[in-house]
């Protein structure tokens, strides 16, 4: 029985919003080693604002040095001197920060990303069904850029800017009067204000244009896969129109995004415009007073001019950090997906050499409203084979599924050696179980990784050894880069005969205790099928298999045959005993008899 995927047009569930204190929370765990590092970057951070403070202190010296007459004029080398050496201090605080966070940024980036992959391969088989490879490799791909992205308008921008505001403040107040600080406070507040309260606004369009992004990625990736399908149907037209659907909603909300950040733009330039003219203004006034120097007019407006850049700045890094949020969102939300399968805490490793596996009145359904098992009950001795026949959708491969704990069994009990497989860790499990799948699928590289993937450390004579026992060796011979030969995405470059047999090799190279064998034949010709089977046959011998097969010949020989229907064992024994019961296999058995002599009529 094959569970049930997700309908074709299906989106991802919608993202649990988290604010920029909850996303910067989730994220101290995986900064907390780099703790060292981060305070030496703010150390050079803070150094870099003072040097930058005293730049416009030292030009008003230097401007009021200058402004006597020219016949007592002497150049003042010790400020400009000053000068220069403040001017490149900023630039080295400044690079070394880079050179001391840079490590972080990208480590922490590196480490959430691994942790989602794990988070993704740990997840059950339920979820990988439902998902959309395209849409969750492209939120894993922005959300790790979004991570770095964030630290460094952190580190680099916005306490920057929150630091030389605070500074330039003090500054003014302590050297004019309150009047300064008043223009200066009242120009940034209004200009936050502002930037805020438009950028919430428009953060629903980049939000509704990242979610299109990842639906056209979804469908193009789907798409792609396929590819083979969309030619048989001449349907080229019909998936354009489709991944279209999504690249047109991403356009009208990237065209809202757009406008909406002229104005947002236009309104900052507007504010910081008219604090700049309201400053300079009070400047010129105290000149013509007396009551100020060219030198502190010079200094008020460097200091204008410093605020300026940054702030300009600092309204695209919130516009850039509230997008970036929206990224990590999706990020967090694939860790957020909770593991219908998991250890227990105190479970054991199991230790399998000739097992004996049980199945005990196993009840189990893919949706909770529909069973698919009905109690099925068997036992595979140590060493022995067990068959299980029946016509499709009986819930065949759905036992080996179940073998693998794939999913978690709504009643009864699967033992491996008398030991629960609930008691036992998942990878002990895995590990001592070996498949050779109807439908193998193969990884996008060379032979020789394919069948290495049964043990990633065997050796190149131990692969040759399994591809000869999987007689596939003088065919890989054949080809002109031999184990190196590229099997292409899925395998599409091999036949399905060929790619059934690397699939064998791969099983036999990992030599298990348990070998379950899902219609390991059923893409090979009868010649290939018989000498299969006798390998097949031979490597069996010692371990305890589970042969799943809808072609009776192959289980002739096994120890014991179910005939499942409907999810509930309806007859069982050997092929002898079978066929003397005159039932639903010796029904089955004729049924195949007569298909395979007519063709040879």
């Amino acid at each position: 029985m094959t569970p049930p995927s997700a309908p074709a047009n299906a989106d991802a569930p919608p993202v649990a919003e988290r604010s920029i204190g909850a996303i910067l929370r989730e994220l101290v765990p995986f900064l907390r080693p780099y703790l060292g590092r981060i305070l030496l970057a703010l150390a050079c951070l803070v150094a870099a604002k003072l040097a930058n403070l005293g730049v416009p202190m030292i030009l008003k010296g230097l401007v009021d040095g200058l402004d006597v007459e020219p016949s007592l004029l002497v150049l003042p080398v010790a400020l400009l001197l000053a000068y220069g050496a403040s001017r490149l201090s900023v630039t080295l605080f400044t690079e070394l920060r880079t050179i001391v966070f840079a490590r972080v940024m990208a480590r922490s980036s590196r480490t959430v990303m691994l942790r989602v992959f794990r988070h993704l391969h740990a997840l059950s088989l339920r979820f990988h069904l439902n998902r959309r490879t395209g849409g969750v490799a492209r939120d894993v791909e922005r959300g790790g850029t979004a991570i770095s992205d964030l630290l460094d308008w952190t580190i680099y921008t916005i306490l920057p800017t929150i630091l030389e505001i605070a500074l330039v403040t003090a500054v003014l107040v302590w050297n004019y009067d309150w009047g300064f600080a008043a223009i200066t406070l009242g120009t940034i507040a209004a200009y936050v204000a502002w930037t805020f309260r438009v950028t919430e606004w428009r953060t629903r369009f980049y939000r509704a244009a990242v979610e299109a992004d990842t639906r056209a990625s979804a469908r193009a990736v789907d798409s792609l896969l396929n590819f083979e399908t969309v030619k048989y149907f001449n349907n080229e037209e019909h998936e354009a129109r489709r991944y279209d659907e999504n690249l047109r909603q991403m356009e009208d909300a990237t065209v809202k995004s757009l406008k909406s950040l002229a104005v947002l733009n236009l309104g900052q330039s507007a504010i910081v415009a008219i604090g700049i003219t309201a400053l300079m203004w009070r400047a010129a006034a105290g000149v013509a007073a007396g009551e100020m120097t060219i030198g502190d007019l010079v200094l008020v407006n460097a200091y204008l001019l410093q605020l300026s850049a940054p702030l300009n700045f600092l309204g695209m890094v919130y516009r850039e950090v509230k997008q970036a949020i929206t990224n990590i969102e999706r990020l967090f939300g694939l860790l957020d997906e909770s593991q219908d399968v998991r250890d227990r805490p105190d479970a054991t490793t199991l230790v399998a050499t000739r097992p004996k596996v049980e199945f005990t009145d196993v009840h189990f359904g893919y949706d909770a409203r529909r069973e698919i098992l009905h109690g099925v009950s068997f036992t595979i001795p140590p060493g022995g084979t067990l068959a299980v026949v029946g016509h499709s959708g009986s819930g065949k491969s759905t036992l080996s599924r179940l073998l693998y704990r794939f999913y978690e069994i709504s009643g009864g009990s699967i033992a491996i050696d008398g030991q629960d497989l609930r008691s036992v860790t998942q990878d002990s499990v895995r590990a001592a179980i070996g498949i050779v799948p109807q439908d193998t699928v193969l990884f996008n590289d060379t032979i020789r990784y394919n069948i290495r993937y049964g043990r990633p450390e065997a050796s190149d004579e131990e692969v040759e050894a399994a591809a000869r026992s999987a007689h596939i060796h003088d065919f890989i011979l054949t080809l002109p880069d031999g184990y190196e030969s590229e099997v292409g995405e899925r395998g599409l470059k091999l036949s399905g005969g060929e790619k059934q047999r690397v699939a064998i090799a791969r099983a036999l190279l990992k030599n298990p205790a348990i070998l379950i064998f899902d219609e390991a034949t059923s893409a090979l010709d009868s010649a290939s099928e018989q000498a299969i089977q006798d390998e097949l046959d031979r490597i069996a011998v010692g371990r305890t298999t589970l042969v799943i097969a809808h072609r009776l010949s192959t289980v002739m020989d096994a120890d014991e045959i179910l005939v499942l229907d409907g999810g509930s064992v309806v007859e069982r024994g050997s092929h002898a005993a079978l066929l003397a019961r005159n039932g639903r296999y010796a029904s089955m058995w004729r049924l195949q008899q007569q298909e395979e002599s007519t063709p040879a009529a």
